[in-house]
């Protein structure tokens, strides 16, 4: 039997998931009503959280931060079977998974996090990714379950920090698109081009294909031989800049680049491949 504490977006249609595949399903959520949502599915509601995790040889977890998981955790604590794995889906610091690890390890409870990068959809077609780091044989033995409720399945190494780590560098990623894409309607608004029309680049302009050569060149940091000299990248940064500042429309992420483009046209790397801004990170 499994437990799962937290019926968010998520958590709820990990157990609409597991439910669809016969799993025995025990569910709880800070707000009575969520949980009671979910029995029309065949799962059990429960209004404590302990009660709910009796007899469950896995409980999972998803709330919303560290906090939130270390006190749902508490007041499951004395229904907890003495041979359960708490595995924990929320993305978390790295800190407090490292905590969380070594004290329920302390108690005799295995916890395991293992943040995932799916969003509801995901949850209920079990596909997207999951992550996993800590104990390899504890992977291997939950792998084939865990498997079941993600597309992929990642094991990240030993350390049981790790998973809350690469969590955050991947989230980081996607806010970073999403920044791109206001600076891009931005831009294109300044110009006169309707959000509808600009999106129409990217039937043409695929800029995801140059991901993996753009990477391989930062990590080789081969800034010598450049296709795209960060002076003339500057150039180009400074019409973008013109041209919003001539709209009267100011972009969130441009301007930091441009800093950071001028900071190291400073030093002297005007002629190196504009890839070169990432050279002092790595």
């Amino acid at each position: 039997m499994i437990a799962f504490l937290g019926m968010g977006l998520l958590g709820s249609n990990f157990v609409r998931a597991l439910r669809k595949r016969g799993e025995s399903v025990r569910v709880w959520n800070r707000s009575p009503e969520r949980a009671q949502a979910l029995v029309s599915t065949g799962a059990t509601a429960h209004a404590d959280a302990a009660e709910a995790v009796q007899g469950a040889s896995r409980v999972h977890i998803v709330v919303s931060d560290d906090s939130a998981v270390d006190a749902v955790l508490e007041s499951a604590r004395a229904g907890f079977a003495k041979d359960v794995v708490i595995i924990d889906h929320t993305t978390t610091s790295p800190a407090g998974a490292l905590a969380r690890t070594k004290r329920w390890q302390e108690r005799g409870i295995a916890y395991q996090h293992a943040p995932v990068f799916m969003g509801p959809i995901n949850a209920l077609e079990s596909t997207g990714v999951m992550l996993f780091s800590g104990d390899r044989s504890r992977y291997e033995r939950l792998q084939p379950e865990l498997a079941k409720m993600t597309g992929k399945l990642v094991y990240l190494g030993p350390e049981p920090d790790r998973g809350a780590k690469f969590k955050l560098l991947g989230n980081s990623f996607l806010m970073f698109l999403t920044a791109g894409f206001a600076d891009f309607f931005a831009l294109a608004k300044s110009m006169g081009i309707e959000s509808k029309d600009a999106a129409t680049l990217f039937q043409s302009f695929n800029p995801g294909m140059t991901l993996p050569a753009r990477l391989e060149r930062v990590l080789a940091a081969n800034f010598s031989s450049p296709s795209w000299e960060l002076g003339m990248a500057r150039k180009d940064a400074r019409l973008m800049l013109e041209a919003a500042d001539a709209a009267g429309i100011t972009l969130a992420v441009l301007p930091m680049i441009a800093q950071v483009m001028d900071s190291y046209i400073a030093r002297g790397h005007t002629h190196d491949d504009w890839t070169v801004i990432a050279k002092d990170n790595l």
